[in-house]
């Protein structure tokens, strides 16, 4: 119980605060760096050779990997052969939010990026500019209105009711969940590593919990595999939502 009791946890603000550099610059904004260098080398340094018939090297079959699994998972499944405009959109949002969140896992990095609100709002303001943009292009803003917020086969005397929550959903909803999920998700994730982490070095400090130690400490590692899934999993579902929302504008249902 003692033992348990002399575990320091640290505070929310240690884990996800950093003194700011020249210029404001931290240890958040060098991930957001990198992220964003890592994306356009891959892109850049991947598709030197694109006249070969079989990708040859690790960067060129990730590149093409991403592009295809991009291309078919997310936009022709929700978008359709329109949305392949897209494309280079969509795979950028996708590598950019996955490097930001894999942070968590490498070595004196150890926090994603994405635990901190600013870019997943901004980048979540940018899908709902793009897709309100989109649907006024496609539709006229007659019609991209009327069609965002009146549901097909709806009695007219429920619109009171209908309108205000379409117009609720669809223009303040969407961009604050798509922001929220990204957020809280790699947030909890860093956390719980931090826990663990936390708890894994005070047991192998007590000599007396030597037996317990191994199963924290595999535990995790276990907890460190299931974020390199979650980080994955959280760039996919932002970027596939941001798909079905630009492919809402572009095709509506009535």
């Amino acid at each position: 119980m003692n033992a348990f009791l002399a575990i320091d946890v640290p505070p929310i603000s240690q884990v996800t605060i950093w003194g700011n550099g020249p210029g404001g610059f931290n240890k958040t904004a060098a991930i957001y760096v990198f992220a964003a260098v890592a994306t356009l080398l891959l892109f850049v340094l991947g598709t030197r050779r694109k006249d070969a018939l079989v990708p040859a090297g690790l960067l060129q079959n990730t590149a093409e990997s991403g592009v295809a699994f991009v291309r078919n998972q997310i936009i022709m499944q929700t978008m359709g052969p329109d949305g392949l405009q897209y494309l280079p959109y969509l795979t950028t949002l996708f590598f950019f939010i996955f490097f930001s969140n894999i942070t968590e896992i490498i070595p004196g990095v150890q926090f994603p990026a994405n635990a901190r609100f600013a870019m997943p709002m901004t980048l979540a303001l940018a899908t709902w500019v793009i897709f309100n943009v989109v649907g006024v292009v496609k539709q006229g803003p007659i019609h991209y209105l009327k069609n965002s917020l009146i549901p097909p086969g709806v009695p007219k005397f429920l619109l009171i009711l209908v309108i205000p929550i379409e117009l609720i959903s669809t223009f303040l909803v969407r961009p604050f969940s798509l922001m929220v999920r990204l957020f809280a998700n790699m947030l909890a994730g860093h956390l719980i590593l931090v826990t663990f982490a936390t708890i894994s070095a005070a047991l192998f400090a007590k000599s007396i919990t030597v037996v317990i130690m191994p199963f924290s400490f595999f535990l995790l590692v276990a907890m460190t595999g299931f974020e390199i899934l979650v980080s994955f999993l959280q760039a996919f579902i932002f970027t596939i939502l941001t798909a079905v929302y630009i492919g809402s504008a572009m095709h509506p249902d009535h």
